[in-house]
């Protein structure tokens, strides 16, 4: 049981998830975030692969219980790197749910990577933001579509994958998630996923559409965009191969 409560600090369960967030906000650099949002979840779920004790069932609606309050967390973020940390905690305390289900230490490591990887994208695009506008704030600064297109692109591809819209892997990863739960399991993960798209458009109409005002600088480059281009596509092809297409 002792790993399964360490594990819950790296997976993260409320109030344990209060570690994760905190650190989370006490990394200044976009990089930092990102690193720590991509190896943070992988040592939780070796953790919970090394524990000799089985997932107990009370962790399940425990699990749903904090996804959900971090999904209506999310609501109220303009932050971006804030809302990239409270989406990977909605997220990642889902695994628990699927581990409860019988999945396999693969199939764990590979879930908890299809979150924390969009997450940690959407971190870092909180860089060029700040460096613009001297904060990546939604509402801060908007109509970037009409300003800056690549960096508009850029975060609507990575918040929908964050999110889990189809075909990312994180759409597939929750179908085969919502077969291994019960009826009230499966209308909790339903309920919190549509939250999570309702704060993606939220954030997008903060950053991306609305009266578009003077820019302090210009669109992000062509490399960075194909880079993040190029990242999202192998990210689809992977999702795809592994997953078989979304079952």
């Amino acid at each position: 049981m002792t790993l399964l409560l360490i594990a819950a600090l790296f997976l993260p369960l409320f109030p344990l998830s209060i570690v994760f967030n905190g650190a989370l906000a006490q990394l200044r650099k976009p990089v930092a975030q990102c690193v720590l949002l991509l190896v943070w979840p992988q040592l939780g779920v070796a953790l919970l692969t090394l524990a000799s004790h089985a997932v107990p069932p009370y962790v399940v609606p425990w699990a749903l219980l904090t996804a959900g309050f971090y999904a209506l967390r999310l609501l109220t973020v303009r932050d971006m790197g804030q809302w990239a940390g409270v989406l990977a905690t909605s997220a990642l305390a889902l695994t628990w749910a699927l581990a409860a289900g019988g999945a396999d230490r693969a199939e764990l490591h590979a879930f908890a990577f299809w979150f924390s990887l969009p997450a940690a994208l959407v971190a870092l695009l909180a860089h060029p933001l700040a460096r613009r506008f001297g904060a990546a704030y939604a509402g801060l600064q908007g109509g970037l579509i009409g300003s800056q297109p690549r960096l508009s692109g850029a975060l609507t591809l990575t918040v929908l994958a964050a999110v889990a819209t189809p075909p990312f892997p994180g759409f597939f990863a929750l179908l085969n998630l919502l077969q291994k739960l019960d009826l009230s399991g499966a209308v909790g993960v339903l309920a919190i996923w549509l939250v999570w798209g309702w704060a993606a458009t939220k954030l997008l109409q903060g950053f991306i559409f609305g009266a578009e005002r003077a820019v302090a600088s210009g669109d992000i480059g062509r490399i960075s965009s194909l880079a993040y281009t190029g990242v999202l596509g192998v990210f689809v092809i992977a999702g795809l191969y592994l997953t078989g297409g979304g079952l």
